[in-house]
């Protein structure tokens, strides 16, 4: 399995508005300079991050992009199948008929599999962006 470039520019994103006091706003143009990410790129991320309800968009004069919930409710799991989908780290745990010897039910690799892959999957949940920093430059501004 392989996270895709735009998986890693929503990592990049999403530490970035995690980093910012709650609610604020960012214009897309300024995180995209920031983070080294071209823009237009950044935008279709920032799109499916506020499809899946991890960012929110604003319109306007002021307009630009926040979280839409706390850096710790945010975990990796959430970003990877906001931008890449479900985690199936083989095509036959996406669909068992996809097994060329129909053996999904009964296959020793397809238990394995699913096995690894459900452990990848539950530390994918247990990282969240607060454990990653995020809040950090919020908590400075604020004093704490």
């Amino acid at each position: 399995m392989r996270l895709s470039q735009a998986t890693d520019y929503a990592f990049r994103a999403v530490l970035f508005l995690s980093s910012l006091p709650r609610g604020q706003v960012v214009e897309a143009k300024l995180m995209a300079e920031e983070l080294k990410i071209p823009l237009r790129f950044l935008l279709k991320i920032l799109r499916l991050l506020t499809r899946a309800g991890i960012t929110e968009s604003y319109q306007g004069l002021n307009g630009g992009y926040a979280l839409a919930r706390a850096p710790g409710d945010i975990s990796l799991l959430d970003v990877i199948e906001a931008v890449e989908g479900p985690v199936k780290i083989n095509r036959c745990l996406i669909a068992p008929e996809e097994c060329n010897r129909r053996a999904a039910s009964y296959c020793p690799m397809h238990k394995t599999l699913f096995s690894i892959q459900q452990s990848l999957i539950e530390e994918f949940r247990k990282r969240n962006f607060a454990d990653l920093g995020g809040g950090d430059r919020a908590k400075n501004a604020e004093g704490r």
